[in-house]
């Protein structure tokens, strides 16, 4: 633990945040092939691959859910835990690691009978047509077996990051991604299973991830052992995790609804190629986030250590830092999205039609990417910090009073109906953006005062 408060309390911020996001930003790039990486396989396959790629789009909001529910334990709990370790209190940083792991297998077991029971009424229910219906079950079928690999993968995962172990972080989701790059071509086209060797190819990738998580936590390397006995829910030490956590639950699941409402939408103005579109751009989209959520992440166990530590001039510097960088990544990805779209949807698909329809959708879609580390910053350092209040308003905000009714609203006052549902997105971003940045600037402010004070 000395080694740990010495890297998390006294190395130079810049230094440290370059330590902890490089590894996090690279394992979420890697992140991004292992979500798809399938996608990119099936687009290509013979005959019926773009509506077969669309089928598989459709199961992206159940997946959702299913990472949603890891981030609502993880991302409270990983945070606390390190809030824990900054009061120099490992004890209950165990506690709440053991107490996240039973409560994450519990939550594994009721998703899996749910997906196994329901998972074509949802499927249709979140916007598969009779052409497409068959290719998202084939799918879903096999991926709900996994949800327990996803679930520990993810959950357990976040814990090795914010103890300061970013390169270990990496190597698990390196791990998962290269076994899934390799398999994928082996079961969809060598041994002819289509879309059902993409599944079986994510599940058995998850699970020698899941293998490498754990054998990490049990071992001697790490300085928050997983230990039998505290493995039971402690309520006072858990509950406020996932008090923290559903800010993250809102923000992932919310991408379920909202996906369900935009290929609803979508299919009613522009058909399958609409909902095509719209399985791509969300692919973009997240090319575009995730290093930039793993830069946050990167930054997460610096604030949460030095918070506990009630060291005030460490939290803003950190703070400070993190904004910069994410503001200096959003407008650099924009603006190559912005000259070069047919680059990144030709990625997904060789259709032309489909390309040239996506590559101006795209343009829409990601108008006010450019902005977006401000809401990044700010909703990671809500968490960081222990706030749950605030990160669960700027997540709510963003996603239902904002973007839910602008996906029904905007195509209403727009010619190109189709385009108008594309367009509520950065609408909605730019509403939001607005408010985050007014929220965190008055509470943040409290919370120095307070950590000075208390100091």
């Amino acid at each position: 633990m000395t080694e740990n408060k010495s890297m998390l309390g006294t190395e130079p911020i810049g230094k440290l945040l370059f330590k902890l996001a490089v590894p996090t930003v690279v394992a979420q790039l890697i992140n991004m092939l292992y979500n798809i990486v399938d996608r990119i396989y099936i687009g290509h396959m013979p005959g019926d691959g773009s509506l077969a790629l669309t089928g598989v789009g459709v199961c992206m909001p159940i997946i959702m859910i299913i990472s949603a529910f890891a981030a609502l334990i993880s991302s409270g709990g990983a945070p606390r835990a390190s809030i824990y370790m900054g009061k120099a209190d490992n004890e209950s940083a165990e506690k709440i690691l053991g107490g996240c792991f039973t409560l994450q297998l519990i939550i594994s077991a009721v998703l899996t009978a749910v997906l196994l029971i329901w998972n074509e009424d949802l499927l249709l229910m979140f916007g598969a047509s009779k052409n497409t219906i068959g290719y998202a079950t084939d799918y879903m079928n096999i991926y709900a077996v996994g949800t327990v690999f996803v679930q520990l993968t993810l959950g357990m995962g976040a814990f090795i990051t914010a103890q300061g172990f970013a390169k270990v972080g990496m190597m698990t989701v390196i791990i998962g991604a290269v076994s899934n790059i390799i398999l994928d071509p082996i079961f969809i086209f060598g041994c002819n299973m289509g879309v059902k060797g993409a599944a079986l190819a994510t599940i058995i990738s998850q699970a020698v991830s899941c293998i490498w998580v754990l054998a990490f936590l049990l071992g001697k390397k790490t300085y928050l052992n997983l230990k039998p006995r505290n493995m039971k829910i402690d309520g006072k030490l858990v509950f406020p995790c996932v008090a923290l956590g559903l800010s993250a639950f809102i923000m992932q699941s919310s991408e379920s609804v909202i996906s369900v409402c935009f290929n609803s939408s979508l299919l009613k103005y522009g058909g399958d190629i609409a909902v095509g579109a719209m399985t791509i751009l969300t692919s973009v989209m997240q090319f575009a986030m995730l290093p930039m959520q793993g830069i946050a992440q990167g930054a997460q166990p610096i604030s949460s250590y030095n918070y506990g530590a009630k060291n005030a001039d460490r939290v803003k510097k950190t703070f400070q830092l993190l904004l910069a960088t994410c503001l200096v990544y959003s407008f650099t990805i924009w603006a190559v999205i912005m000259v070069f779209p047919t680059a990144f949807v030709g990625v997904f698909t060789p259709d032309t039609a489909l390309i040239e329809f996506t590559a101006k959708a795209l343009r829409i879609y990601c108008a006010v990417l450019c902005i977006f580390g401000i809401q990044i910053a700010c909703q990671m350092t809500f968490v960081s910090t222990g706030n749950a209040p605030c990160s669960i308003i700027v997540a709510i905000v963003r996603k239902f009073i904002l973007l839910l009714p602008l996906i029904y609203l905007v195509p209403q006052l727009v010619s190109d109906k189709t385009m108008g549902v594309y367009l509520a997105e950065p609408v909605a971003d730019m509403i939001a953006v607005t408010f985050t940045a007014i929220l965190f600037a008055v509470q943040f402010k409290k919370s120095l005062k307070t950590l000075k004070q208390k100091n």
